[in-house]
């Protein structure tokens, strides 16, 4: 049986970055959340691991940091009477990055009851931008104990 308070409990831990909130996916990607609340999220994540056979920075790593970010955004936002639930990412790459970190910064494009949009920006450490993805997500009753 399901338990709100274990959703409370992870979001929690999500926020404050902490290993049990990250998910595995994070976790090997090496994501660290850095700032959380339903207005602007931040985390960075390293390169290194996280490349494509010509040593940069893989497309679909950008993805799910963005993806990461406008989901935790939505959640906190939903937070606590609905979950989120990812129904739709798109992800423009402008330019590679090799090494060190890039950040990721999720702000909102729209918060409403049912439904939230973010734009995430990811930089490199010469704060240039690497891709920009945006994130739509499905607010969703959650469900009764």
């Amino acid at each position: 049986m399901h338990d709100a308070r274990d959703d409370d409990r992870l979001l929690a831990a999500f926020i404050a970055g902490d290993d049990e909130g990250m998910g595995a996916l994070n976790q090997k990607m090496g994501v660290k959340i850095v700032e959380a609340s339903a207005e602007r999220v931040v985390a960075t994540m390293p390169v290194e691991g996280n490349t494509q056979p010509y040593g940069l920075l893989h497309g679909g790593a950008s993805v799910v940091l963005a993806e990461s970010l406008g989901s935790l955004g939505s959640a906190i936002h939903a937070h606590p009477d609905r979950i989120s639930v990812g129904v739709d990412i798109n992800a423009t790459h402008h330019r590679a990055a090799t090494g060190g970190l890039v950040t990721g910064v999720a702000t909102p494009l729209h918060l409403g009851r049912s439904m939230t949009s973010y734009e995430v920006v990811i930089t490199d450490e010469q704060d240039r931008r690497v891709c920009t993805c945006r994130i739509t997500c499905a607010l969703l009753p959650k469900a009764r104990d």
